[in-house]
């Protein structure tokens, strides 16, 4: 067993995140385990770039709320206690609605080649804004 030193908060690189994001690393992969954790803060309106993950992705939600949203235009809202699972290689984003604040846990897996996400174009306002509508009705 090994107490695991802590990690100052880091603030969300630009390149994967739009809006004020806080990141707290939980952990990364370390010897045979191959999980890494964050606790990511989102302020309203954050999120994150589109990315995908080559071994999938689980979110907790901890505070808020929030969306996950797939390229194929599937929106589920993300609260506290609620879990949702990404499958590996499917393009999403993630992150807090317009009018609230979103905190949640994200594990994931690196691949063979300790790859935990790969990181793509940042979501256009007019598909936040379309994923904020769909929650609303």
């Amino acid at each position: 067993m090994e107490k695991l030193a802590r990690t100052p908060t880091a603030t969300g690189p630009e390149s994967w995140f739009t809006g004020q994001v806080l990141m707290d690393a939980i952990r990364g992969p370390r010897g045979e385990s191959r999980v890494a954790m964050n606790h990511v803060h989102f302020a309203p309106g954050a999120r994150t770039h589109w990315h995908w993950h080559p071994v999938g992705q689980t979110l907790y939600g901890t505070d808020g709320v929030g969306l996950v949203v797939t390229r194929s235009g599937e929106v589920l809202t993300l609260e506290p206690g609620r879990t949702v699972w990404i499958p590996p290689r499917e393009e999403h984003w993630h992150g807090a609605l317009a009018t609230s604040l979103m905190s949640h846990i994200a594990a994931q897996e690196a691949d063979e080649e300790d790859e935990t996400v790969i990181w793509l174009e940042p979501v256009s306002e007019e598909d936040f804004a379309r994923a904020n509508a769909a929650v609303e009705t």
